[in-house]
């Protein structure tokens, strides 16, 4: 199974062709269990631009498997995670990403995205796996 960042799953839909829009390509193709969250599935519909496009893509959307956090730990875990990135000079811009990143680890999903943060991550937390393109 593979988490999908919005960073992919925007330049996907915009049919944008890269190393990581052709992988969630490939997957889809080979009906590959892909998912998102909750997270990202809001990040994607603020992105519309009408309500007909916030209704296609809320359609489109739903066919994905939603991808969940367990609970209040799972915030105490995420900021840890931070914490555990400051100490090695990582700075985590965005505390979506750590959650995100968090889902990814309690699902033991990996995650396929286009940020750098995500790869810097990963060398401090080794249990986020990313999908390699």
């Amino acid at each position: 199974m593979v988490l999908i960042d919005t960073s992919v799953l925007i330049n996907y839909l915009k049919n944008k062709e890269d190393k990581y829009t052709n992988a969630l390509n490939i997957l889809i193709e080979n009906n590959y269990p892909v998912g998102i969250n909750n997270l990202i599935y809001q990040e994607i519909l603020q992105g519309a631009k009408s309500e007909k496009e916030f209704n296609l893509l809320k359609e489109y959307l739903s066919q994905f498997h939603f991808y969940e956090l367990k609970g209040k730990s799972s915030y105490e875990n995420a900021a840890l995670m931070n914490i555990k990135c400051r100490k090695k000079g990582l700075t985590v811009r965005s505390t979506v990403d750590l959650l995100i990143a968090q889902i990814a680890i309690e699902n033991d999903i990996m995650l396929l995205a286009d940020d750098s943060d995500y790869i810097s991550l990963a060398k401090v937390i080794p249990e986020l796996q990313l999908f390699e393109v």
